[in-house]
């Protein structure tokens, strides 16, 4: 149980520590980051009641239904329950004041539904060390990447002066794309495609893990120009 745990876990502690870091001017309170992880645990169960109505009880019949399954059974409720958690946390917070802070709290919440995505995927497989390694090394930093972005768009909406619908659209919208992109991905099997599939899986992973540092980066320069207008 230890050995499952800690694979489980320890990427999720990994990127935690990493998001923590990179808010080093005006860090939020632990507490905080506490209750994000927590909502994100409760967002997986918001998460499974609704895949429960959107995907198809079948199964997969092709290639097409599982691509199409990746957006609905996976990345429209996945992004939904986790943008709904987060809304919830920071809405009335007086912590939320950076825009780096979207970030911060986005990722939390998304780290927790790993989190717990990664115990329950892992608890009831014989095979747990390889599907946990595996899963370290591509779960979990695509949840670091949906949530960069989701984060991202929803402080760009809340703080800034222009475009705010736009942006609060794309923090729902984009997350989606990602996600449902990188299961389509994976979700083509057959064995014509699977090797063109990986490669284009590999190149969508470098670029969006890429762009969501870029984001990071970026989010925080904002924060930097709106902190010396406002002296």
């Amino acid at each position: 149980m230890t050995v499952l745990l800690s694979l489980a876990l320890l990427p999720v502690f990994t990127f935690l520590i990493y998001i923590y870091r990179k808010d080093s001017e005006k860090p939020e309170p632990i507490s905080m980051l506490a209750k994000a992880v927590l909502f994100g645990i409760f967002s997986v169960l918001i998460s499974l009641l609704l895949t429960g109505f959107l995907s198809d009880p079948e199964g997969e019949a092709s290639q097409i239904d599982g691509c199409i399954d990746a957006f609905i059974g996976a990345a429209i409720p996945e992004e939904f329950a986790k943008l709904l958690m987060l809304w919830l946390l920071v809405r009335k917070s007086k912590y939320f004041d950076e825009p780096i802070d979207g970030i911060v709290y986005a990722v939390c919440v998304s780290l927790g539904f790993a989190g717990l995505e990664n115990v329950l995927y892992l608890i009831d497989d014989p095979d747990y060390l390889s599907v946990g390694i595996m899963r370290d090394i591509t779960s979990v930093p695509g949840h670091f990447c949906f949530a960069v972005s989701m984060g991202y768009f929803y402080s760009l909406a809340h703080f800034g002066k222009k475009h705010r619908l736009w942006y609060k659209m794309l923090t729902y919208i984009v997350p989606v794309l990602l996600h449902g992109t990188y299961d389509a991905l994976l979700s083509i099997t057959d064995d014509d495609y699977y090797p063109i599939a990986l490669g284009i899986w590999i190149v969508f992973c470098w670029l969006m893990y890429r762009k969501a540092l870029k984001r990071i980066s970026k989010i925080k320069e904002w924060e930097k120009q709106q902190a010396s207008l406002a002296n």
